[in-house]
């Protein structure tokens, strides 16, 4: 990335932290980049081996759950009772509205948001009402099936 894309996202994460109320940190900054330069969803793990630098567990844990809270990330569940994060596209505070399609490679064990695949509507009983519908896709990627 050159210095120029450099600063430009800089500027956009710190301007993001502040539209959605939140001190703009280096510990947010570092791990809101690791988001914004990746493509597939991240564990806790995976921040901890990207982030270059040493942070501790508790803050790492801290910081999703407030993306999360805030609208800036959303949570995958997966088999294995991880969780993997994505960053969210029209979230709010509380509210996430990332009613599409997650897979999770069983070759490579990526998980990727497929944001065209739209969750099917469901038709609950009278009296049901759904907040949240989460579909995972377990499979091999377009990558591992070559």
């Amino acid at each position: 990335m050159s210095t120029t894309e450099t600063i430009i996202q800089e500027t956009k994460i710190a301007d993001l932290l502040r539209r959605k109320n939140l001190s703009v940190t280096d510990s947010r900054k570092k791990i809101l980049s690791l988001f914004m330069n990746s493509h597939d969803a991240l564990a806790h793990g995976d921040i901890e081996k990207k982030a270059g630098e040493k942070f501790d567990r508790v803050t790492i844990y801290r910081t999703l759950q407030t993306f999360e809270e805030k609208g800036i990330v959303h949570s995958i569940p997966t088999a294995d009772n991880m969780v993997r994060y994505a960053l969210c596209r029209d979230c709010t505070e509380h509210h996430h509205h990332d009613d599409h399609v997650h897979f999770i490679c069983a070759s490579c064990n990526v998980t990727t948001c497929l944001d065209h695949v739209v969750s099917p509507a469901m038709d609950l009983p009278k009296g049901y009402v759904a907040q949240n519908v989460q579909v995972v896709i377990h499979g091999v990627c377009n990558n591992c099936n070559k």
